[in-house]
Protein backbone atom coordinates (compact mmCIF):
# COMPACT_ATOMS: atom_id res chain seq x y z
CA UNK A 1 0.00 0.00 0.00
CA UNK A 2 1.03 3.78 -0.87
CA UNK A 3 2.62 5.59 2.43
CA UNK A 4 1.44 9.29 2.88
CA UNK A 5 3.69 9.61 6.05
CA UNK A 6 7.39 8.35 6.26
CA UNK A 7 8.78 7.29 9.26
CA UNK A 8 12.83 8.37 9.21
CA UNK A 9 14.29 7.92 12.66
CA UNK A 10 17.92 9.15 13.18
CA UNK A 11 20.34 7.27 15.94
CA UNK A 12 19.34 9.56 19.22
CA UNK A 13 15.50 8.72 18.16
CA UNK A 14 15.93 5.26 17.92
CA UNK A 15 18.20 4.91 21.16
CA UNK A 16 15.56 7.14 23.23
CA UNK A 17 12.73 4.64 21.97
CA UNK A 18 14.89 1.31 22.96
CA UNK A 19 15.84 2.86 25.87
CA UNK A 20 11.78 3.79 27.23
CA UNK A 21 11.19 0.06 26.02
CA UNK A 22 13.65 -1.86 28.30
CA UNK A 23 11.93 0.09 31.15
CA UNK A 24 10.09 -1.50 33.65
CA UNK A 25 6.14 -1.88 33.34
CA UNK A 26 5.07 0.16 36.47
CA UNK A 27 7.34 3.15 35.19
CA UNK A 28 5.94 3.50 31.47
CA UNK A 29 2.35 2.74 30.18
CA UNK A 30 1.91 -0.10 28.12
CA UNK A 31 0.44 2.02 25.14
CA UNK A 32 3.81 3.98 24.61
CA UNK A 33 6.06 1.21 24.63
CA UNK A 34 3.81 -0.24 22.17
CA UNK A 35 3.85 2.96 19.78
CA UNK A 36 7.49 2.95 20.84
CA UNK A 37 8.00 -0.68 19.35
CA UNK A 38 5.98 -0.19 16.19
CA UNK A 39 7.87 3.15 15.38
CA UNK A 40 11.31 1.11 15.46
CA UNK A 41 9.96 -1.63 13.41
CA UNK A 42 8.65 0.64 10.57
CA UNK A 43 11.64 2.78 10.69
CA UNK A 44 12.65 3.48 6.91
CA UNK A 45 16.30 3.87 7.69
CA UNK A 46 16.10 0.58 9.44
CA UNK A 47 14.52 -2.50 7.53
CA UNK A 48 10.89 -1.47 7.88
CA UNK A 49 8.20 -4.35 7.93
CA UNK A 50 5.42 -3.19 5.86
CA UNK A 51 2.13 -2.30 7.35
CA UNK A 52 0.48 -6.27 6.99
CA UNK A 53 3.27 -7.38 8.62
CA UNK A 54 3.83 -4.91 11.52
CA UNK A 55 -0.18 -5.38 12.58
CA UNK A 56 0.05 -9.19 12.36
CA UNK A 57 3.99 -8.93 14.69
CA UNK A 58 1.74 -6.23 17.31
CA UNK A 59 -1.67 -7.53 16.77
CA UNK A 60 -3.10 -3.96 15.72
CA UNK A 61 -5.44 -3.02 12.94
CA UNK A 62 -3.12 -0.92 9.85
CA UNK A 63 -5.30 1.94 10.66
CA UNK A 64 -3.17 2.14 14.38
CA UNK A 65 -0.26 2.33 12.13
CA UNK A 66 -1.67 4.88 9.49
CA UNK A 67 -2.89 7.36 12.54
CA UNK A 68 0.63 6.58 14.50
CA UNK A 69 2.74 7.75 11.06
CA UNK A 70 0.34 11.01 11.02
CA UNK A 71 0.85 12.03 14.37
CA UNK A 72 4.74 11.36 14.15
CA UNK A 73 4.97 13.64 11.46
CA UNK A 74 2.28 16.56 12.48
CA UNK A 75 3.00 16.10 16.28
CA UNK A 76 6.42 14.82 16.86
CA UNK A 77 7.69 11.55 18.43
CA UNK A 78 6.94 12.67 21.77
CA UNK A 79 3.33 12.88 20.90
CA UNK A 80 3.31 9.83 18.76
CA UNK A 81 5.05 7.71 21.55
CA UNK A 82 2.77 9.40 24.64
CA UNK A 83 -0.44 10.20 23.34
CA UNK A 84 -3.08 8.27 22.67
CA UNK A 85 -4.72 7.62 19.45
CA UNK A 86 -7.51 9.30 18.80
CA UNK A 87 -9.84 8.31 15.69
CA UNK A 88 -8.60 11.70 14.09
CA UNK A 89 -11.23 13.30 12.70
CA UNK A 90 -13.12 10.58 12.36
CA UNK A 91 -17.28 11.73 13.29
CA UNK A 92 -18.85 9.87 15.93
CA UNK A 93 -21.53 7.57 15.07
CA UNK A 94 -23.31 8.66 18.05
CA UNK A 95 -22.91 12.15 19.71
CA UNK A 96 -24.47 12.82 22.91
CA UNK A 97 -28.14 13.14 21.24
CA UNK A 98 -28.04 9.68 19.53
CA UNK A 99 -26.69 8.31 22.91
CA UNK A 100 -29.88 9.61 24.73
CA UNK A 101 -31.82 7.97 21.82
CA UNK A 102 -30.04 4.91 22.54
CA UNK A 103 -31.01 5.03 26.41
CA UNK A 104 -34.02 5.68 26.08
CA UNK A 105 -35.19 3.14 23.30
CA UNK A 106 -33.28 0.60 25.40
CA UNK A 107 -35.39 1.59 28.26
CA UNK A 108 -38.41 1.27 26.49
CA UNK A 109 -40.87 -1.75 26.19
CA UNK A 110 -39.52 -4.36 23.70
CA UNK A 111 -41.38 -4.79 20.23
CA UNK A 112 -44.41 -7.05 20.29
CA UNK A 113 -42.79 -10.79 19.91
CA UNK A 114 -39.41 -9.82 21.64
CA UNK A 115 -39.44 -10.89 25.59
CA UNK A 116 -36.18 -7.75 25.32
CA UNK A 117 -34.12 -5.48 23.71
CA UNK A 118 -30.86 -7.28 21.84
CA UNK A 119 -28.07 -5.25 20.12
CA UNK A 120 -29.74 -6.32 16.36
CA UNK A 121 -32.73 -5.08 17.78
CA UNK A 122 -31.68 -2.01 19.03
CA UNK A 123 -29.38 -1.34 16.18
CA UNK A 124 -31.85 -1.84 13.15
CA UNK A 125 -34.46 0.32 15.61
CA UNK A 126 -32.12 3.31 15.29
CA UNK A 127 -31.16 2.98 11.69
CA UNK A 128 -35.55 2.65 11.29
CA UNK A 129 -35.97 5.90 13.64
CA UNK A 130 -33.19 7.60 11.42
CA UNK A 131 -31.80 8.52 14.39
CA UNK A 132 -28.26 7.32 12.73
CA UNK A 133 -28.00 6.58 8.56
CA UNK A 134 -25.93 2.99 9.52
CA UNK A 135 -23.87 1.63 12.47
CA UNK A 136 -22.60 -1.03 13.73
CA UNK A 137 -23.46 -3.81 16.45
CA UNK A 138 -20.16 -3.06 18.30
CA UNK A 139 -20.91 0.32 18.67
CA UNK A 140 -24.53 -0.03 20.30
CA UNK A 141 -22.70 -2.43 22.46
CA UNK A 142 -19.89 -0.67 23.44
CA UNK A 143 -21.94 2.80 24.16
CA UNK A 144 -24.52 0.82 26.01
CA UNK A 145 -22.00 -0.75 28.19
CA UNK A 146 -20.38 2.62 28.66
CA UNK A 147 -23.64 4.05 29.61
CA UNK A 148 -24.54 0.94 31.93
CA UNK A 149 -27.76 -0.37 29.71
CA UNK A 150 -28.43 -4.06 30.10
CA UNK A 151 -31.66 -4.38 28.52
CA UNK A 152 -31.18 -8.23 27.86
CA UNK A 153 -31.25 -8.10 31.50
CA UNK A 154 -34.47 -8.25 34.59
CA UNK A 155 -34.71 -8.71 38.12
CA UNK A 156 -37.40 -10.00 40.18
CA UNK A 157 -38.52 -7.44 42.71
CA UNK A 158 -41.22 -6.68 45.59
CA UNK A 159 -42.38 -3.51 44.22
CA UNK A 160 -44.51 -1.68 46.36
CA UNK A 161 -47.71 0.49 45.93
CA UNK A 162 -46.39 4.08 45.87
CA UNK A 163 -47.77 6.50 48.91
CA UNK A 164 -48.99 3.35 51.36
CA UNK A 165 -49.41 4.44 55.08
CA UNK A 166 -50.15 0.68 55.22
CA UNK A 167 -46.85 -0.25 53.99
CA UNK A 168 -45.02 2.47 55.67
CA UNK A 169 -46.36 1.56 59.34
CA UNK A 170 -45.95 -2.21 58.92
CA UNK A 171 -42.11 -1.46 58.07
CA UNK A 172 -41.31 1.17 60.43
CA UNK A 173 -42.82 -1.35 63.46
CA UNK A 174 -40.20 -3.75 62.11
CA UNK A 175 -37.26 -1.08 62.00
CA UNK A 176 -38.27 0.04 65.28
CA UNK A 177 -38.19 -3.99 66.39
CA UNK A 178 -34.86 -4.29 64.78
CA UNK A 179 -33.27 -1.32 67.40
CA UNK A 180 -34.23 -3.21 70.58
CA UNK A 181 -31.01 -3.84 72.51
CA UNK A 182 -30.49 -7.15 73.59
CA UNK A 183 -32.82 -8.87 76.32
CA UNK A 184 -33.52 -12.55 76.90
CA UNK A 185 -36.27 -11.90 78.68
CA UNK A 186 -37.65 -9.83 75.86
CA UNK A 187 -36.32 -11.89 72.82
CA UNK A 188 -36.62 -10.95 68.70
CA UNK A 189 -36.56 -13.63 66.27
CA UNK A 190 -37.68 -13.68 62.54
CA UNK A 191 -39.53 -16.60 61.26
CA UNK A 192 -39.88 -17.44 57.66
CA UNK A 193 -39.68 -20.85 55.20
CA UNK A 194 -39.10 -21.83 52.01
CA UNK A 195 -39.96 -24.65 49.86
CA UNK A 196 -37.19 -27.32 48.07
CA UNK A 197 -37.68 -29.35 44.99
CA UNK A 198 -36.11 -33.10 45.51
CA UNK A 199 -34.42 -34.29 42.35
CA UNK A 200 -32.69 -37.67 42.27
CA UNK A 201 -29.54 -37.93 39.63
CA UNK A 202 -30.45 -40.73 36.54
CA UNK A 203 -26.84 -40.54 35.87
CA UNK A 204 -23.37 -39.53 38.20
CA UNK A 205 -22.55 -36.79 37.31
CA UNK A 206 -18.62 -36.22 36.12
CA UNK A 207 -16.48 -34.10 38.71
CA UNK A 208 -14.52 -31.41 37.87
CA UNK A 209 -10.92 -31.57 36.29
CA UNK A 210 -8.39 -28.35 35.48
CA UNK A 211 -10.14 -26.16 33.16
CA UNK A 212 -13.73 -27.96 33.18
CA UNK A 213 -16.42 -27.78 35.75
CA UNK A 214 -18.24 -30.28 37.00
CA UNK A 215 -20.76 -31.41 34.43
CA UNK A 216 -24.31 -33.25 35.63
CA UNK A 217 -26.43 -34.62 33.20
CA UNK A 218 -29.90 -32.42 31.72
CA UNK A 219 -32.40 -35.56 33.36
CA UNK A 220 -33.29 -36.51 36.37
CA UNK A 221 -36.26 -38.19 38.70
CA UNK A 222 -38.31 -35.82 41.08
CA UNK A 223 -39.04 -36.77 44.10
CA UNK A 224 -41.24 -34.45 45.86
CA UNK A 225 -40.92 -31.55 47.57
CA UNK A 226 -39.74 -30.43 50.97
CA UNK A 227 -40.53 -27.77 53.23
CA UNK A 228 -37.77 -25.56 55.67
CA UNK A 229 -38.37 -23.37 58.65
CA UNK A 230 -35.85 -20.50 59.59
CA UNK A 231 -35.87 -19.07 62.24
CA UNK A 232 -33.51 -16.67 63.28
CA UNK A 233 -32.23 -14.97 66.45
CA UNK A 234 -30.49 -11.54 64.79
CA UNK A 235 -28.76 -10.44 67.65
CA UNK A 236 -27.14 -13.38 68.92
CA UNK A 237 -26.58 -15.19 65.59
CA UNK A 238 -28.45 -18.25 66.95
CA UNK A 239 -30.97 -19.92 64.17
CA UNK A 240 -33.08 -22.98 63.57
CA UNK A 241 -34.13 -24.34 60.40
CA UNK A 242 -36.46 -27.36 60.30
CA UNK A 243 -37.62 -29.95 57.16
CA UNK A 244 -40.63 -30.58 56.97
CA UNK A 245 -42.84 -32.43 54.42
CA UNK A 246 -45.41 -29.52 54.35
CA UNK A 247 -46.19 -25.96 55.26
CA UNK A 248 -49.45 -25.80 56.50
CA UNK A 249 -51.11 -23.54 59.40
CA UNK A 250 -50.84 -26.64 61.59
CA UNK A 251 -46.61 -27.19 60.56
CA UNK A 252 -46.67 -23.25 61.51
CA UNK A 253 -47.94 -23.76 64.74
CA UNK A 254 -45.41 -26.62 66.30
CA UNK A 255 -42.29 -24.21 64.73
CA UNK A 256 -44.02 -21.55 66.68
CA UNK A 257 -44.77 -23.69 70.44
CA UNK A 258 -41.44 -25.16 69.77
CA UNK A 259 -39.60 -22.03 69.62
CA UNK A 260 -41.90 -20.70 72.93
CA UNK A 261 -41.22 -23.84 74.55
CA UNK A 262 -37.69 -25.00 73.67
CA UNK A 263 -34.75 -21.70 73.40
CA UNK A 264 -37.14 -18.91 74.65
CA UNK A 265 -39.04 -20.95 77.39
CA UNK A 266 -37.90 -18.17 80.43
CA UNK A 267 -38.53 -14.80 78.00
CA UNK A 268 -41.68 -13.30 79.56
CA UNK A 269 -42.20 -12.13 75.68
CA UNK A 270 -41.26 -13.10 72.48
CA UNK A 271 -41.44 -10.36 69.71
CA UNK A 272 -42.51 -12.72 66.53
CA UNK A 273 -41.11 -10.87 63.06
CA UNK A 274 -42.75 -12.41 59.82
CA UNK A 275 -44.65 -11.75 56.46
CA UNK A 276 -48.38 -11.88 55.81
CA UNK A 277 -48.52 -15.52 54.94
CA UNK A 278 -52.04 -16.86 55.60
CA UNK A 279 -50.51 -19.41 57.55
CA UNK A 280 -48.83 -16.66 59.92
CA UNK A 281 -51.61 -16.30 61.87
CA UNK A 282 -51.97 -16.51 65.68
CA UNK A 283 -55.25 -18.72 64.64
CA UNK A 284 -53.32 -21.71 63.44
CA UNK A 285 -52.51 -22.37 67.05
CA UNK A 286 -56.27 -23.03 67.78
CA UNK A 287 -56.15 -25.47 64.85
CA UNK A 288 -52.84 -27.43 65.97
CA UNK A 289 -53.81 -27.40 70.26
CA UNK A 290 -56.39 -27.12 72.61
CA UNK A 291 -57.93 -23.77 73.53
CA UNK A 292 -56.04 -23.34 76.67
CA UNK A 293 -52.52 -24.50 74.80
CA UNK A 294 -53.04 -21.78 72.12
CA UNK A 295 -53.96 -19.23 74.35
CA UNK A 296 -50.43 -20.16 76.72
CA UNK A 297 -48.65 -19.96 73.26
CA UNK A 298 -50.35 -16.61 72.45
CA UNK A 299 -49.91 -15.13 75.32
CA UNK A 300 -46.05 -15.28 74.99
CA UNK A 301 -45.82 -13.52 71.59
CA UNK A 302 -45.55 -10.33 70.34
CA UNK A 303 -46.46 -10.79 66.26
CA UNK A 304 -44.59 -8.20 64.15
CA UNK A 305 -45.76 -8.29 60.44
CA UNK A 306 -43.34 -7.07 57.40
CA UNK A 307 -45.96 -5.47 55.05
CA UNK A 308 -47.53 -6.62 51.78
CA UNK A 309 -44.62 -6.57 48.94
CA UNK A 310 -42.02 -5.92 52.00
CA UNK A 311 -40.83 -9.56 52.95
CA UNK A 312 -37.23 -7.81 52.29
CA UNK A 313 -37.84 -6.62 55.91
CA UNK A 314 -37.62 -10.21 57.47
CA UNK A 315 -33.70 -11.16 58.47
CA UNK A 316 -35.01 -14.59 58.20
CA UNK A 317 -35.72 -14.14 54.79
CA UNK A 318 -32.12 -13.33 54.22
CA UNK A 319 -30.73 -16.28 56.02
CA UNK A 320 -32.90 -18.32 53.42
CA UNK A 321 -30.86 -17.01 50.90
CA UNK A 322 -27.82 -17.55 52.62
CA UNK A 323 -28.81 -21.22 53.06
CA UNK A 324 -29.89 -21.62 49.78
CA UNK A 325 -26.61 -20.27 48.20
CA UNK A 326 -24.49 -21.99 49.92
CA UNK A 327 -26.28 -25.81 50.92
CA UNK A 328 -29.49 -26.02 48.74
CA UNK A 329 -27.84 -25.05 45.59
CA UNK A 330 -28.03 -28.37 43.88
CA UNK A 331 -29.90 -31.32 43.24
CA UNK A 332 -30.74 -33.52 46.48
CA UNK A 333 -32.51 -36.78 46.56
CA UNK A 334 -34.21 -37.19 49.45
CA UNK A 335 -35.84 -35.45 52.56
CA UNK A 336 -32.95 -37.70 54.46
CA UNK A 337 -30.17 -36.41 53.20
CA UNK A 338 -31.80 -32.78 52.66
CA UNK A 339 -32.39 -32.77 56.71
CA UNK A 340 -28.47 -34.09 57.35
CA UNK A 341 -27.25 -30.86 55.33
CA UNK A 342 -29.13 -28.60 56.70
CA UNK A 343 -28.77 -29.43 59.71
CA UNK A 344 -24.84 -29.46 59.23
CA UNK A 345 -25.27 -26.00 57.89
CA UNK A 346 -27.17 -24.92 60.25
CA UNK A 347 -24.14 -26.28 63.08
CA UNK A 348 -21.92 -24.31 61.16
CA UNK A 349 -23.55 -21.27 61.26
CA UNK A 350 -23.89 -21.65 65.03
CA UNK A 351 -20.92 -22.12 65.79
CA UNK A 352 -19.47 -19.41 64.30
CA UNK A 353 -22.57 -16.86 65.48
CA UNK A 354 -22.75 -15.78 61.79
CA UNK A 355 -25.26 -12.81 62.06
CA UNK A 356 -26.89 -9.84 60.02
CA UNK A 357 -24.92 -6.24 60.02
CA UNK A 358 -28.44 -4.71 59.47
CA UNK A 359 -27.73 -0.95 58.78
CA UNK A 360 -31.45 -0.17 57.37
CA UNK A 361 -33.37 2.69 60.27
CA UNK A 362 -36.69 4.31 60.21
CA UNK A 363 -34.61 7.76 59.34
CA UNK A 364 -33.29 5.76 56.06
CA UNK A 365 -36.50 4.87 54.84
CA UNK A 366 -37.86 8.32 55.35
CA UNK A 367 -35.47 9.38 52.79
CA UNK A 368 -34.75 6.84 50.70
CA UNK A 369 -38.44 5.68 50.37
CA UNK A 370 -40.00 9.17 50.60
CA UNK A 371 -42.37 8.26 47.58
CA UNK A 372 -43.81 5.44 49.56
CA UNK A 373 -45.04 7.80 52.28
CA UNK A 374 -48.11 9.81 51.77
CA UNK A 375 -48.07 13.36 51.51
CA UNK A 376 -50.01 15.34 53.68
CA UNK A 377 -52.68 18.08 52.70
CA UNK A 378 -51.94 21.59 53.28
CA UNK A 379 -53.14 23.07 56.34
CA UNK A 380 -55.59 26.09 55.58
CA UNK A 381 -54.76 28.82 57.74
CA UNK A 382 -57.86 30.42 59.68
Amino acid sequence: MSVKYHVRLDDSEREMLEALIKQEKPVVAQHKKRHAQILLAIDENNDPLTHEQTAKAFNVKPLTICRLRQRLAEEGLNAAVHGKLSHHGRKRKLDGEGQAHLTALACSTPPEGQCRWTLNLLRDRMVQLEYVDDISRSTIHGRAKKNEIKPWLNKEWCIPVKENADFVCAMENVLEVYKRPYDPKYPVACLDETSKQLLIEVRDPIPPEPGKPERFDTEYERNGVCNIFMIFEPLTGWRNAEVTDRRTSVDWAHQVKNLVDGRFKDAIKITLVEDNLNTHNPASLYKAFDPEEARRIIDKLEFCYTPNHGSWLDMAEIELSILSRQCLNRRIPDKETLFREVKVWEKNRNESKSTIEWRFTTEDARIKLKKLYPTLPELNES
